[in-house]
């Protein structure tokens, strides 16, 4: 029998401008107005029930060149709420292409909900965003500068101040970074999103 080691992670890319231009048929790229954002919103998550856990969605922001404040409510909050509220816990976003004009929106609605989110802000490096206290922030940064961490390798190398082991299950909760179910192994979504792009599906861990 396979066991969960032997578990294959699956990448599933969104681009929101022609996800956009399907779903509402719109022939713009601006993503505003409640009912957009819903109609992209209700798109992504049916397409994720269909496929397999664990997964992550690549949810590509690049093209769209308005976003207002109730389409990132609905694109980017209540996608994230989704994402925690998966009853199997394997569901993972990283929000791609965002660029400077989307970070208002964005911030505005993580901090509304209580959110973060992690974001490659105009192709650069991946960051969380969102009203993250600064020790939760800084462990973040640790697993991403990482990028994959074996489970006898995790005390030394995150744990620097008492809590810190609380934190870093509050990042895992929150689908912010990505732990083996069996093995224990951390992985950052930005270094899940460079395996799986580069090869065949990744079995985290081996």
């Amino acid at each position: 029998m396979t066991g969960r080691e032997d578990l294959q992670f699956d990448a599933f890319a969104v681009d929101v401008r022609e996800l956009l231009s399907r779903t509402v048929a719109s022939l713009y790229s601006h993503l505003v107005t409640r009912p957009t954002g819903r109609a992209v919103r209700l798109a992504i998550e049916n397409q994720l029930r269909d496929l397999r856990r664990p997964v992550l969605s690549l949810v590509d922001l690049s093209s769209v060149s308005v976003l207002d404040f109730s389409c990132a409510d609905e694109v980017v909050a209540k996608l994230i709420l989704a994402v925690q509220g998966d009853p199997g816990g394997g569901t993972f976003v990283l929000f791609q292409g965002v660029r400077e004009f989307h970070r208002e929106p964005i911030e505005a609605v993580l901090e509304r909900h209580d959110l973060r989110a992690v974001v490659q802000v105009d192709a650069g490096p991946t960051r969380l965003m969102g009203p993250a206290r600064a020790r939760e922030g800084a462990l973040w940064s640790r697993v991403e500068d990482e990028g994959r961490i074996a489970r006898d390798r995790i005390p030394p190398v995150l744990y620097r101040d008492s809590g810190d082991e609380e934190i870093l299950e509050l990042l895992v909760r929150r689908r912010l970074v990505f732990r083996h179910p069996d093995r224990g192994d951390l992985h950052s979504l930005s270094a899940l999103s460079r395996e799986l792009g580069s090869g065949p599906p990744l079995s985290p861990g081996v």
